[in-house]
């Protein structure tokens, strides 16, 4: 969870110095060496025979989980898991601190058939099929772009300066707050616990010097929480508490495996379901 954490919001132990910004940080799951994003969730091993070296070329180490079911399946329930899958990674990369790099055709389900060292197959191995991918059942078109909105339009999901985790002078409150599913904050023997795999974060959108507009003004914006769990169980998360009248909006939900966006609110400090393996987005609303 800390190494999440860290990267998530912008890996400032490795570039916050010598006055250095938190975009020095470059972030991506899948590049154009190694498995394709559908691939990823969809191979353990590599699958290079058609490049003609007997499998040797390509590298063994892919993180990769083929979700119960290596390379193609008509198996709904893994299909579903992969999908859901695929929504986690992406919107993790999208709301993360630093640059995004998404591989072309990610968005679409682009599949190399388990290759992940494509360099001599100038083919449809290689070749992203731009007309075909829309009858996919991996496409994620719909849901990068609400994602892409969201970061364009937000500042707090692309700000120009790391988060602190000290409390800001306007409220009494970090701009970043990390949390347990129980209520509360992380302690220390959260943090350390190696089974855990939940973790929640309230980024703060008051400017406090650090949202600015390329004329260099303070520029507020919303508060968001995103809410993760990657365990294999559903789980019941408890909201931060907010100023009187406030609530928590669903924005995003990669359970829900449909292109319509959620409509769901949430008093604060109420109990909200988060099912296995899923990512949730919600803004505050007064």
């Amino acid at each position: 969870l800390q190494e999440l954490a860290t990267r998530f919001s912008g890996s400032a132990d490795l570039f916050d110095h010598r006055g250095r910004r938190s975009w020095a940080s470059l972030n991506f799951v899948t590049a154009h060496d190694g498995f394709t994003l559908r691939d990823l969730v969809s191979y353990d091993e590599k699958h290079n025979e058609a490049n003609g070296e007997e499998n040797q070329n390509g590298v063994e180490e892919n993180h990769s989980w083929n979700s119960g079911v290596e390379g193609d399946t008509d198996d709904p329930e893994v299909l579903r898991l992969r999908r859901r899958q695929m929504r986690n990674f992406m919107a993790t990369l999208l709301l993360s601190q630093g640059v995004p790099m998404v591989l072309a055709g990610d968005e679409l389900g682009r599949t190399q058939g388990g290759n992940n060292n494509a360099y001599c197959q100038d083919n449809e191995v290689s070749w992203v099929d731009w007309e075909a991918a829309g009858d996919s059942p991996y496409n994620l078109f719909s849901f990068a772009r609400r994602l892409i909105q969201l970061r364009r339009e937000h500042i707090v999901f692309h700000r120009d300066r790391y988060f602190r985790s000290e409390a800001a002078p306007e409220n009494g409150k970090p701009h970043m707050t990390w949390l347990r599913p129980e209520g509360g904050e992380m302690s220390r023997e959260d943090w350390e616990d190696p089974e855990a795999r939940v973790l929640g974060v309230r980024m703060s959108g008051d400017p406090d010097g650090i949202h600015r507009t390329a004329r260099g003004e303070e520029e507020p914006d919303r508060t968001f929480l995103v809410l993760m769990n990657a365990g294999e169980s559903d789980i019941s998360f408890r909201l931060p508490s907010e100023e009187e009248g406030a609530s928590w909006e669903l924005l995003l939900d990669t359970a829900e495996d449909s292109d319509e966006p959620p409509d769901a609110s949430f008093p604060c400090e109420a109990e909200v379901g988060l099912e296995a393996r899923s990512l949730q987005l919600l803004v505050l609303s007064s």
